[in-house]
């Protein structure tokens, strides 16, 4: 088989660069070793971050994220739920970090609100009485699945091929520049191609090395509890540095509490402890006392964080993202796209199919900013395209 791109891994990065570059025209063909959406994407608390979780600690990644929360509340309405979100800060919490978040929210030009806690609990009666105020900003909860669908059925509308149940099993290099993949699975064939994309998140260094490269990885496995929704209807975040049970997300009757950060080995076989789904509980109903009820279901995720220097705390890890262009490892044409979040995926697929198109000699501009996705209106046809394409990711 042949093809001008492959795109390795059908989470949002993938797909959205599998968009990215047939849009402009580019050959493409996207594998995955499972389902779309089964890895990290499908397993996030499906957060559209407006930024300001990360606003006093990183500005530019702040920044990137309002940017993308808009453009795709443009271009997917269809995949959001405009629920809007809110920072509390609770009784004992530190009044200053709340000051500098509030600050730097403003340095961006974000729309924020400051409440007191009696006018937080008019909006959300669930709340606390420790709340003493709170900061409203745009947050919203986004599909996962609708979202990384609406790409894939882009990309494929595009010209792109994308293969499921196919997974990677060697790559080849030949005279300082990456030729092609052995794909096994229910596709079985060897592809040749021009460039090759990396975007297999936690799995990510696994792909690399077998090219002979390193990515050096710190994946993190995070929890999430899903709880009967006592009625909350906005994003509520706690105001404080990113902690655990520090984020209730509201999904329909259900509302998902989250979440750990601990350090795994490998992303496929790691523990999953009774007492970070008990920690992450009791967290969270600090903020709204009616999640601590029995819970309904939990599932993990691990976070493809990029980690070439040591940190002692993997919450010290960038939440920004990678991209690393292997010519310089002596591998021309691959590429790997590591960190970020749901948010940005598609920033960090244009930033990709720049780098990409550059060694092709592509001068198309990027498309995706402003043109709709596949159902950008229609979520009964969304709904229709997860349920093709056989997605099973537990954040639907």
């Amino acid at each position: 088989m042949q093809t001008t791109v492959l795109v390795i891994g059908g989470g949002a990065t993938g797909v959205g660069v599998a968009r990215d570059l047939a849009l402009r025209g580019v050959e493409v063909t996207l594998v995955d070793r499972g389902r779309l959406a089964a890895g990290t994407t499908g397993r996030s608390h499906g957060v559209l971050h407006s930024g300001a979780r990360y606003a006093e600690a990183d500005a530019d990644d702040a920044a990137a994220c309002l940017a993308e929360n808009r453009i795709l509340r443009d271009i997917a309405p269809a995949c959001i739920d405009e629920t809007g979100g809110y920072f509390l800060q609770l009784d004992g919490d530190d009044p200053d970090y709340f000051e500098r978040k509030r600050a730097a929210c403003d340095a961006l030009g974000m729309a924020v609100e400051t409440l007191s806690g009696a006018e937080l609990r008019e909006r959300v009666p669930e709340a606390a009485e420790a709340v003493e105020r709170a900061l409203a900003v745009p947050d919203a909860v986004v599909s996962p699945s609708r979202l990384v669908v609406a790409n894939a059925t882009a990309a494929r509308e595009a010209g792109a091929v994308i293969h499921q149940g196919a997974p990677v099993e060697a790559v080849h290099v030949a005279d300082g520049a990456v030729t092609g993949v052995d794909v096994g699975g229910d596709l079985d064939a060897t592809i040749r191609a021009d460039a090759v994309v990396n975007a297999a998140g936690p799995w990510a260094g696994r792909c690399a090395a077998l090219a002979g490269v390193s990515v050096p990885m710190r994946p993190t496995r995070g929890v999430m509890v899903g709880v009967s929704n006592p009625g909350v209807d906005a994003v509520l975040n706690r105001c404080r540095p990113p902690a655990d049970g520090d984020i209730v997300v509201p999904r329909g009757d259900e509302a998902v509490l989250g979440t750990t950060s601990v350090t795994v080995d490998d992303p496929d076989d790691f523990e999953r402890r009774d007492a970070e789904v008990t920690r992450t509980v009791a967290e969270c109903a600090a903020m709204v006392p009616g999640v601590d009820r029995a819970v309904r279901r939990t599932y993990w995720g691990v976070r493809p964080l990029y980690a070439p220097d040591e940190a002692d705390d993997a919450r010290a890890i960038s939440r920004g993202f990678a991209l690393l262009d292997h010519g310089d490892d002596g591998v021309a044409g691959l590429f790997t796209i590591v960190g970020g979040k749901l948010t940005t995926y598609r920033r960090m697929a244009e930033a990709t199919a720049d780098r990409v198109c550059d060694r092709l000699g592509v001068s198309d501009p990027c498309r995706t900013a402003d043109r709709p996705l596949p159902g950008a209106d229609d979520p009964a046809r969304l709904d229709a395209l997860v349920d093709e394409f056989g997605v099973d990711a537990p954040a639907r």
